[in-house]
């Protein structure tokens, strides 16, 4: 009656962990197919403005280049 009651419980653990593990796969499957279609990269629509206007210095030494990357990270 004893190994009853272990196996009962062991079943238990078993079929929550199986029945979690497969809820948790369809739903990774979901999210996956909504950022599927999800475009990042198209062309913004609107009145967009650009943030960033790049100037090209070219007096500028690679010492002063290597500030500006290490300051900004561009």
């Amino acid at each position: 009656m004893k190994w009853f009651t272990v196996f009962y419980d062991i079943l238990k653990v078993f079929i929550l962990f199986t029945g979690c593990t497969i809820l948790f796969y369809f739903c990774i499957l979901w999210i996956n197919q909504e950022y599927q279609e999800y475009h990042r990269y198209d062309q913004p629509e609107g009145n967009a403005v650009k943030v960033v206007k790049m100037i090209e210095n070219k007096d500028e030494s690679w010492l002063e280049r290597l500030k500006f990357f290490y300051l900004n990270g561009e």
